[in-house]
């Protein structure tokens, strides 16, 4: 279990302030905008910064003042940082050779990395012969070498293209479950955070924002910023209540005979002001009485169309 005990850090920025507790094999992603903190908070975690006040607590160790190699911590930085004067295998070890580890044992224990990261046979090539993806699985296999008890990956897919990142998320969760390993995942994207945590904390100017299983983020976020943060959203008046509503929970009807049967409480009349294909659906930007709203419909509606609004019950947002 990792624990962030009152964790403080002050920069010219902005002052970090931060409480976080992750189980042990747990996968947690941590979401923000820029500047939020985000790889403030590994580089804390890791010992490659020192902290103002609090502790860091890993199984129950505190290893607030220990160096980065006592903390048992495999890093994997988003420009990779791998050698270029080293093969594969010598990346691979690298950790290794520094705790001395006995030179037959260490190539076992590539091997087995190599094996697991789809890479057999890589050993003796050159990193500046691999693909974006290919090196990213060289860093996270010298990540493991050293059997870290806890995972930090920074941004890893930031320079990678689409179809790889959806590839190599696939990895991450396979490594995460297979090898029931602790890992803490800095992402700018809220579908990745989404799709692969079992927790996602949501930073802002350094503090926690929500902590909370992605279903409860999405369903019910602690507040504007983080309902628009981890996706498409309409800000809503209702009775006196603030509602946000998700595109999925809108659905159009075109006006016509019938239309004032439609009407209902929970509806509005509303014209098409944009549209985007997404290949599932196009999303609308709708102009209403209650303002701007987002809809998913697989119809084709032009703009300047009039429609009709409804919704299902939305995320009511806490009064401030």
């Amino acid at each position: 279990m990792i624990r962030l005990e009152r964790l403080r850090k002050a920069y010219p920025e902005f002052d970090m302030e931060l409480d976080l507790a992750v189980e042990a094999g747990e996968l947690v992603s941590v979401l923000g905008p820029s500047g939020s903190g985000k790889t403030t908070t590994l580089r804390l975690i890791a010992g490659f910064e020192s902290i103002d006040a609090g502790r860091i607590v890993i199984n129950g160790e505190d290893v607030t003042r220990l160096p980065p190699a006592g903390r048992h911590i495999g890093y994997v930085f988003q420009d990779y940082t791998l050698f270029p004067h080293m093969s594969v295998a010598q990346n691979v070890g690298y950790g290794l050779r520094i705790r001395r580890v006995e030179p037959a044992r260490m190539r076992r224990r590539v091997d087995e990395l190599l094996e697991l990261m789809d890479l057999p046979g890589y050993g003796r090539r050159r990193v500046d012969t691999l693909s974006g993806g290919e090196r990213q699985r060289v860093a996270i296999a010298r990540a493991l070498a050293v059997d870290p008890v806890l995972l930090l990956l920074d941004e890893p897919f930031s320079s990678i293209d689409e179809v790889l990142r959806r590839d190599l998320r696939r990895e991450i969760v396979r490594l995460q479950r297979e090898l029931g390993i602790t890992v803490l995942f800095v992402t700018h994207s809220r579908q990745e955070a989404l799709s692969i945590s079992d927790r996602v904390a949501v930073l802002r100017q350094g503090r926690l924002v929500q902590y909370a299983s992605p279903v409860e983020l999405y369903r019910r976020p602690a507040d504007e910023f983080v309902a628009g943060f981890v996706g498409e959203m309409s800000v809503v008046p209702h009775e006196g209540r603030t509602l946000i509503l998700r595109p999925e929970q809108v659905s159009l009807s075109p006006v016509g005979p019938g239309a004032g049967e439609v009407l209902a409480e929970s509806s509005v009349e509303a014209t098409v002001q944009s549209r985007q294909f997404l290949g599932f659906a196009w999303l609308y930007e709708l102009d209403s009485a209650l303002g701007s709203l987002l809809a998913y419909d697989s119809r084709r509606y032009e703009p300047g169309a009039e429609l009709i609004a409804v919704w299902s019950a939305g995320s009511e947002l806490p009064n401030e």
